[in-house]
């Protein structure tokens, strides 16, 4: 195989078999269900990366079914996201993220930088309730539960909310010496988005202490509020605004 075929072909390893195919990657009928809870400031603080900024200390503790997802199939994720600040504009920075199928958990670190790991989330209703689980092997790390559909919201409000807010991500990849090679802060943002609804209701959220799946480090203190909505929308490529090693 000549250069020339091989630098048309390296998006994505293996180059012969790739884990994920060449976007865009669309998804049809994505499920949510985030709890938004205040932690400890000074904690949050210190897991948020300059240049970005902390405003409340707030975490949105996520639990996303995604069952028609291009190239990536049918799976389920589920983590903390961070409202943050960047150069005065709000933002979110993706702190934790777990999930069960292994293209997107590729293709999300080693395109964009999301933070995944292979876990066992899981999204579902449970007769009145609807119930969001985390388990990392046979360890229980999260659960969540809201009344199903207790109060329907503004289907436009979540849908401004999730095409005009930039989100970043600290996306690394090593040199093989083991030092980083890659250290930027990418941003993205979600195209052609199409909420089909939106509900709350009341919401707990209950996290365990976990070694690898250390959620519980941001712990609950109260929980303020849930959103419960299904959307189709584009997941866009993201832009470098930040390298560390240049810094």
């Amino acid at each position: 195989m000549d250069v020339q075929t091989i630098r048309k072909r390296a998006f994505a390893t293996p180059l012969l078999s790739p884990a994920y195919p060449i976007g865009p990657y669309r998804f049809l009928q994505r499920e949510y269900f985030v709890i938004s809870y205040r932690t400890d400031p000074e904690v949050l603080r210190a897991v948020v990366p300059e240049p970005l900024e902390t405003t409340d200390p707030v975490v949105h503790y996520e639990f996303i079914r995604m069952p028609d997802s291009t190239g990536f199939g049918d799976y389920t994720e589920s983590g903390q996201v961070i409202p943050v600040t960047y150069r005065g504009r709000p933002g979110n920075y993706t702190h934790a993220m777990f999930l069960d199928d292994h293209p997107p958990l590729a293709g999300g670190r080693e395109l964009w930088g999301f933070p995944k790991k292979l876990a066992s989330p899981h999204l579902s209703v449970e007769t009145d309730t609807l119930l969001g689980t985390l388990d990392y092997g046979p360890v229980r790390v999260a659960t969540g539960t809201m009344g199903y559909k207790h109060q329907t919201i503004d289907k436009a409000e979540v849908q401004a909310a999730l095409a005009n807010t930039p989100n970043y991500l600290l996306k690394i990849l090593p040199h093989v010496d083991g030092t980083a090679r890659v250290c930027e802060l990418v941003c993205f943002f979600l195209k052609d988005v199409d909420v089909k609804g939106a509900w709350t209701g009341p919401a707990a959220l209950s996290l365990f202490p976990h070694a690898l799946a250390p959620v519980a480090s941001l712990p609950v203190l109260e929980v303020i509020g849930a959103k419960h909505y299904v959307a189709d929308l584009t997941l866009a490529l993201g832009e470098v605004v930040y390298d560390y090693l240049q810094a």
